[in-house]
């Protein structure tokens, strides 16, 4: 069974930088698109960004494009999400998910095969 597990949340404040981590079992890897997602209060879950098998592709939300890196380190069975410059409106639950198959449609959380259980990040004003 794949486990996926995410740490590194917190309270920063606004402007403030955070790395998030989400480390995948098992030896099928390298071979997962790797998703970032959230759910803020009271909201839906929306996409974050995503990373290609190999890392050499990334697509990003509006709302975090240019302020959020997804990398991936394959050796260590691990996908990363660095934040910057927070904002308030990045509050939320985050959560780490993996995907076998296409990559052109890797902002669809239904299309993701496990998840984890969400690290929370909060930022204040």
């Amino acid at each position: 069974q794949v486990q996926v597990v995410e740490s590194g949340g917190g309270l920063v404040q606004a402007g403030d930088s955070l790395r998030l981590s989400c480390t995948v079992s098992g030896r099928r890897f390298s071979t997962y698109i790797m998703g970032w997602f959230r759910q803020a209060p009271g909201k839906e879950r929306d996409f974050v960004g995503s990373v290609s098998q190999r890392g050499d592709e990334t697509i990003y939300a509006d709302s975090v494009k240019g302020r959020f890196i997804v990398s991936r380190d394959n050796a260590k069975n691990t996908v990363y999400l660095e934040m910057t410059s927070l904002k308030p409106e990045d509050t939320a639950e985050y959560y780490c998910a993996a995907k076998l198959g296409r990559w052109d449609d890797s902002w669809l959380q239904g299309n993701y095969d496990y998840w984890g259980q969400g690290t929370q990040v909060t930022v204040s004003s």
